[in-house]
C-alpha cells in the first residue's frame, strides 16, 4: 500500500486594490524610489483601506478565491488554520472566525504565529494532520495586514511591508506527491531584533507606550538581514543535500518575498537560475504569512505535475526553515 503524503490541490489569492507605489512614499518619508527598488527590490505594495476590515477580510477573500476556482464544499473542509502576525484582535480567533464566514461549519480552526515563517510552519502541520489520516482536507491560509502595525514615518519599515492573502488547501495523496521534507528552525535570539515592544503581557497599553510608538513593528534591519541571508540559504542547501536534490532537479524555489537580494542569496547558494525562482516581491512587498501562498497562486498556472518546489522563509523570533515538496496537478 502507497504512503499518504500531503499534497496542495487548490491555491486562492486576494490583494487589496489600493496600491501604495515607491513615488507616493517618496511624500511621506525622506527616501525615494531608486533606494527603495535598489535595496530591496520592492516598486508597490499593495494595502488594506476598507474601514473597520482587518486581516479576517482578506483571508476570507483568498478561501472564497479557491473554494470557487476548485468548486469545493466548504462543509468538507476538516481543519482551517490562519497563519497571521496580525490577528483581528487578541484572544478572539481570526481562523474561527474566517471559518464561519466561508462555510466551513464542520471545521475546527486556530491561528498559527510565527512571523514570516507563519505559512511555512503551518504547512508542516496541515501536512501532518493529512498524513495521519485523521483529516481529508486542511485549509491553509497565510494572511496579515502589515499597514496596520506600520510607522509610516520609520522609512526602515514602512517601505517593506504590505497587505494580502493567500490559501492553500492540503489533501491525501496516494502518488509520491505533496509534502516530502522538512528542515525547520527557530533561535529566540532574534526576539531583539524584530519586534513590536507593547501591546502584550510584558508591556500592555498605555498612554506613553502609544506616545512612544510601541505598537509599531521595529526592527534592527542589518541584523535580520544579515540572519535571513545566511539561514534561508543554509536549510535551503540542507533539505537539498538530505533529498539528494541539485540545481537541476529542483523546478523552483519558492522563498518568502523579504528582500530580494536575500531570495537572491538563497537561490545562488544552491545554484538556481533567475527563471527557477518564484518572485513578485516587486509588486506586493512583504506580506509575512502571505509571501508564500501569493507566490503559488501567482505561478499556479506555470507549476507542472510532479515539480518539485523548495519552500524557504525566515521570520522574526527568529524563525525559519525549507520544506520540499512535488506539485500535485496541472492547472
Amino acid at each position: 500500500m502507497n504512503k499518504t503524503t500531503a499534497a496542495i490541490t487548490a491555491v486562492g489569492k486576494y490583494v487589496p486594490d489600493y496600491v501604495l507605489t515607491n513615488k507616493e512614499l517618496e511624500t511621506m518619508v525622506d527616501t525615494n524610489d531608486e533606494w527603495i527598488t535598489t535595496r530591496t527590490g520592492i516598486k508597490e505594495r499593495r494595502i488594506l483601506k476598507e474601514k473597520g476590515e482587518g486581516t479576517s477580510f482578506m483571508a476570507i477573500k483568498a478561501a472564497e478565491d479557491l473554494i470557487q476556482k476548485a468548486n469545493i464544499d466548504p462543509t468538507e473542509i476538516d481543519v482551517v488554520i490562519v497563519a497571521t502576525a496580525t490577528p483581528d484582535m487578541p484572544v478572539a480567533s481570526t481562523a474561527v472566525y474566517t471559518a464561519t464566514k466561508i462555510g466551513a461549519v464542520n471545521a475546527f480552526a486556530y491561528d498559527l504565529q510565527a512571523a514570516c515563517s507563519s505559512f511555512l510552519y503551518g504547512m508542516s502541520i496541515a501536512s501532518s494532520y493529512i498524513e495521519s489520516g485523521r483529516y481529508k482536507k486542511v485549509l491553509l491560509i497565510g494572511a496579515d495586514k502589515m499597514s496596520s502595525i506600520i510607522d509610516y514615518t520609520d522609512r526602515a519599515t514602512c517601505i517593506i511591508f504590505g497587505d494580502g492573502a493567500g490559501a492553500a488547501l492540503f489533501e491525501p495523496n496516494e502518488e509520491g506527491l505533496g509534502f516530502q521534507d522538512e528542515y525547520l528552525r527557530s533561535d529566540g535570539i532574534g526576539r531583539d531584533f524584530l519586534k513590536i515592544e507593547a501591546g502584550g503581557s510584558i508591556l500592555p497599553p498605555t498612554e506613553e507606550t502609544i506616545r512612544e510608538g510601541q505598537h509599531y513593528v521595529h526592527q534592527e534591519g542589518r541584523t535580520v538581514f544579515k540572519f535571513a541571508v545566511s539561514n534561508m540559504a543554509d536549510v535551503s542547501e540542507k533539505i537539498l543535500e538530505r533529498n539528494n536534490l541539485t540545481k537541476d532537479t529542483v523546478n523552483w524555489l519558492v522563498p518568502h518575498q523579504a528582500n530580494k537580494r536575500i531570495i537572491e542569496a538563497t537561490a545562488n547558494r544552491i545554484g538556481l537560475d533567475e527563471n527557477k525562482v518564484m518572485m513578485n516581491i516587486s509588486r506586493y512587498g512583504n506580506t509575512t504569512s502571505a509571501t508564500l501562498p501569493l507566490l503559488l497562486a501567482d505561478y499556479e498556472k506555470e507549476l507542472k505535475k510532479g515539480d518539485n518546489l523548495i519552500f524557504a522563509a525566515f521570520g522574526g523570533g527568529f524563525t525559519w526553515g525549507s520544506i520540499y515538496l512535488k506539485w500535485a496537478y496541472n492547472k
